[in-house]
């Protein structure tokens, strides 16, 4: 059920969150995200139906009169998932899922994962520019906005990751966390100064780096012509030049992981053809602690 392609199949992204989630989540004892917290606000007496675990025995002892405790939910972080669906992301072999369908589905478990804990998530997706900004709030209505949003989502246009990411910072409210998931082709220098700036401000961040196994491996043998998705530029090669797109494609990965470390931000790199428990759980563990049975 957490295979890629089936999941990306299924028209129902609700029901493709929750079983993703259902699935991860077993064995996983801390919340991996922290902020949200039951605030108690007060006592009344108990009426028959009142849960039993809200009880406050220690005060029936000493009173002699059963009452329960009352919370209030509070919520304490904002999370925003920024989605790149510039045309790069349309790529996928055929019966295979593209690099969108594996970020809408990622997004999508995380979205209602977050929602799911009481805490506020939004989303911005973005190609050329800012396509969707839904802010971040609670409920499950909203959620499901979210999702329709995710839902509808398509990949064109060129990648502008640095004015996505600069206006998702500003329109956090205050600290939260920021989400992006992109196949990170757009190497401009300012990308690397949003991603800073934003760690300034306290954002925390992650980063899913989303790939497909032909981009790692390039599994192309004889003459091949490229097709940049982007730009339409169409470049002829072969498969003699394999060995030098693996070793510049190795140093591309690197980059990347070594900024995002040196700047404290959790980098996930991760496979189309990966299961998307796979995926999500190593994410879940490392930031849980990895606490697992």
């Amino acid at each position: 059920m957490l295979d890629p392609a089936l999941l990306t199949s299924i028209g129902d992204l609700e029901m493709v969150a929750r079983v993703t989630v259902d699935g991860t989540m077993s064995g996983i004892h801390r919340s991996p995200f922290h902020g949200y917290s039951a605030e108690f606000a007060q006592y009344r007496h108990y009426r028959p139906g009142d849960d039993l675990k809200y009880v406050d025995w220690k005060l029936f002892a000493r009173t002699d009169r059963v009452y329960t405790k009352q919370y209030r939910e509070t919520t304490n972080m904002l999370a925003q998932i920024v989605v790149d669906a510039s045309a790069s992301m349309a790529y996928g072999r055929q019966g295979s899922a593209s690099k969108l369908d594996y970020a809408r589905v990622l997004t999508a478990a995380l979205s209602y994962l977050i929602s799911e804990q009481g805490d506020a998530i939004g989303l911005v997706t973005y190609g050329e520019r800012l396509r969707d900004y839904i802010p971040s709030r609670t409920g499950r209505l909203h959620l499901r906005r979210l999702l329709i949003a995710l839902s509808k989502l398509t990949a064109s246009g060129e990648t502008s990751s640095a004015s996505a990411l600069q206006r998702a910072v500003d329109l956090l409210k205050r600290r939260g966390m920021l989400i992006l998931v992109s196949d990170l082709y757009d190497e401009d220098e300012r990308m690397e100064a949003e991603l800073r700036r934003a760690i300034r401000i306290g954002h925390e961040l992650t980063v899913f780096h989303v790939l497909t196994r032909d981009e790692l491996e390039f599994p192309f043998a004889g003459d091949v012509e490229l097709e940049d998705l982007e730009t339409g530029q169409r470049v002829l090669t072969s498969g003699a030049m394999s060995t030098a797109y693996r070793r510049g494609f190795a140093d591309f990965l690197e980059r990347w992981r070594r900024r995002c470390t040196g700047l404290g931000i959790d980098y996930m790199r991760v496979t189309t053809d990966a299961p998307l428990d796979t995926a999500l759980r190593g994410y879940l563990l490392q930031r849980s602690g990895g606490v697992s049975t």
